[in-house]
């Protein structure tokens, strides 16, 4: 069996390369190997064939997807970016070049589609009111946020909501660029599938850490952020008051829900024409400061500050209900919060290697 892994060279895709090599699968990579987010060549993988191109190339899609079975999409730009003059490059490398391999899977027969989606297609997770009904947020206030009341209001009662794990059925709602190009891949890997009656998965990823991450860029995850600073003998910043829960997920873990989705794609148990989202996230809630603090204490380095910072585009609480990928893919994390960071504390990242 071969799998075509986009984006093959990068922090996912790097884990899931090499786990499906341990399975004895074949395995092709696609990659633009962008010296802005790859400083260094990535190290080669014995047996595993790197092609260097664009994934929103026709001609780099139709060589990388010759003899492939399964696609697994990992290629993208992600983070919450600078600013939104980030919107085109978004648009170009997530939603621009999703479209043209799906329409290059669409003329060559692959029919098997396992696309990396986020946590972030939902904006603001779930969450009660004090009686236990769920309710749906609206944009936090911006007075609210200069005050220092982080938490979301009912928008029909005003009180202050109460966070809850959020399961796949929630409403999509994208509240930055980058929530909206995701999305986008989605809505587009579900028509490709109505189209062409190919199977889809998408794997919604919540906040995923563990060695290879990319260090000292905006687009980079929280945990990468706070680890490079670190490194760079600084205190870590915490935005808002640290408060803010999140389903951490070591990248091991995230590579092996890849080989579980794969095998559902495979043997059957996704519906053909259509798409079958999964979240991806550690069973444990936890928030950014007890991230923050377990991390700086890991690396010896000072106490984090808390700065009662924000961005308008973050969103307080997102935790994830992964009940649906352990009952039908049976995927359980392995790896708990507090080793997992104590390793990740010590393991490269990006740019280190050379």
């Amino acid at each position: 069996m071969r799998i075509l892994v986009t984006g093959g060279a990068g922090f996912i895709g790097s884990h899931v390369v090499e786990a499906a090599v341990a399975r004895g699968w074949e395995v092709r990579i696609l990659d633009s190997l962008d010296p802005a987010v790859h400083p260094h060549r990535p190290p080669e993988i014995p047996g595993v064939p790197i092609l260097a191109g664009d994934v929103a190339d026709p001609a780099a899609v139709a060589e990388a997807l010759a003899g492939v079975d399964v696609v697994v999409h990992q290629s993208a730009k992600v983070g919450l970016g600078v600013d939104f003059f980030d919107a085109p490059d978004y648009v170009r490398n997530n939603d621009l070049a999703t479209a043209v391999l799906l329409a290059g899977m669409a003329a060559t027969g692959v029919d098997k589609l396992v696309l990396a989606s986020s946590m972030v297609v939902y904006g603001e997770g779930a969450y009660t009111n004090s009686a236990g009904a769920p309710v749906r947020p609206g944009p936090r206030r911006v007075e609210d946020l200069e005050r220092g009341i982080f938490d979301p209001r009912d928008p029909a009662t005003g009180e202050l909501l109460l966070p809850a794990l959020v399961g796949e059925g929630a409403p999509m709602d994208p509240r930055n660029v980058y929530a909206a190009s995701k999305v986008a891949q989605e809505n587009l890997a579900a028509a490709w599938a109505r189209s062409t009656r190919g199977t889809a998965v998408a794997l919604r990823y919540h906040n995923v850490y563990g060695p290879r991450m990319p260090k000292n860029t905006p687009y980079a995850g929280v945990a990468s952020l706070f680890r490079s600073a670190l490194a760079r003998g600084e205190a870590v910043r915490v935005f808002e008051d640290g408060g803010q829960r999140r389903s951490f997920v070591h990248v091991a873990d995230v590579a092996d829900a890849n080989l579980l989705a794969i095998d559902a794609v495979l043997g059957g148990r996704i519906a053909s024409g259509s798409l079958r989202a999964y979240n991806i996230g550690a069973s444990e809630v936890h928030t950014v400061g007890q991230m923050a603090a377990i991390l700086s204490s890991a690396c010896g380095g000072p106490d984090p500050v808390v700065t009662g910072e924000f961005r308008l585009g973050d969103v307080r609480h997102i935790t994830a209900s992964s009940a649906r990928a352990r009952d039908e893919l049976g995927w359980v994390p392995s790896h708990g919060f507090a080793d997992g960071m104590r390793e990740f504390a010590a393991a490269p990242l990006r740019g280190d290697q050379g």
